[in-house]
C-alpha cells in the first residue's frame, strides 16, 4: 500500500514538472539510506542521470515561467510528463523491471500496469494544467505564469518529498491537488467568460 502510495505521489508530482521527482528519487536513493530503488531503476541515481535531469529542469523552470513559452513548453511536455510519470510510479512502486526484453512476457506479468498508471496519472495533472494555464495568461496578460509556475514547482516538491518520506500523507496531498485542480479549472473558465463578455 505505501509503494502504490509513493508511487501515485510521484506521478502526480511529474504532471506538474516532469524531472522534479526524478531528480529527487535518484539522489534520495543515491544518498539516502532509506530510499532503495529496484535493481531494474538504479540507473536513477547514476550522475550522468542526475545532471542531465539537472539541466534539463533549470531548462523547465526558465521556460514555464515565460508567458506564451509557457504554452509551448506544455505541448512539447505532453509526452515528456507521462513519460516520466510512468517512471516515477514504476521506481516509486517497485516495478521490477523497465527493460522489457520479451513484450509477450512484460503484458502477461503485468509489468506494464505501474507504468500506465504513472503515466496516466502524470497526464490528468498535465491536461488540468495545460488547459488553465493559456486562459490565465491571456486574462492576466501573462503576469499568472511566472506565479503559477513557481506554485506548481512547490507542489511537485512537496509532493514527491511526502511520496518518498511519508507516503501516508498522500493521501491528504491527492485530494488537495485535485481540488486545487478543479479549482483552477474553473477559476480559467469563469475568467475565460468574463474576459469574453467585456470584449
Amino acid at each position: 500500500m505505501l509503494e502504490f502510495l509513493t508511487g501515485t505521489g510521484l506521478a502526480l508530482s511529474a504532471g506538474l514538472n516532469a524531472y522534479i521527482p526524478l531528480l529527487l528519487i535518484g539522489l534520495a536513493s543515491r544518498f539516502l539510506d532509506f530510499v532503495e530503488l529496484p535493481a531494474g531503476w538504479l540507473w536513477l541515481e547514476n550522475e550522468w542521470v542526475l545532471g542531465i535531469l539537472a539541466v534539463l529542469l533549470v531548462i523547465e523552470l526558465v521556460a514555464d515561467k515565460i508567458p506564451a513559452v509557457d504554452s509551448v513548453n506544455d505541448w512539447i511536455q505532453t509526452l515528456v510528463r507521462p513519460t516520466a510519470g510512468g517512471l516515477a510510479f514504476g521506481s516509486g512502486s517497485s516495478s521490477e523491471t523497465l527493460a522489457v526484453t520479451d513484450p509477450a512476457q512484460f503484458f502477461e506479468s503485468n509489468q506494464w500496469v505501474p507504468i500506465a498508471t504513472g503515466a496516466a496519472l502524470a497526464l490528468l495533472v498535465h491536461l488540468a494544467k495545460m488547459i488553465a494555464r493559456p486562459v490565465a495568461n491571456a486574462v492576466t496578460l501573462g503576469a499568472a505564469a511566472p506565479v503559477l509556475s513557481t506554485m506548481e514547482d512547490a507542489g511537485s516538491v512537496v509532493l514527491s518529498v511526502l511520496a518518498l518520506v511519508v507516503p501516508i500523507l498522500v493521501i491528504v496531498a491527492v485530494p488537495l491537488l485535485g481540488w486545487w485542480i478543479v479549482s483552477a479549472v474553473r477559476r480559467a473558465r469563469r475568467k475565460r467568460r468574463e474576459s469574453a463578455a467585456t470584449g
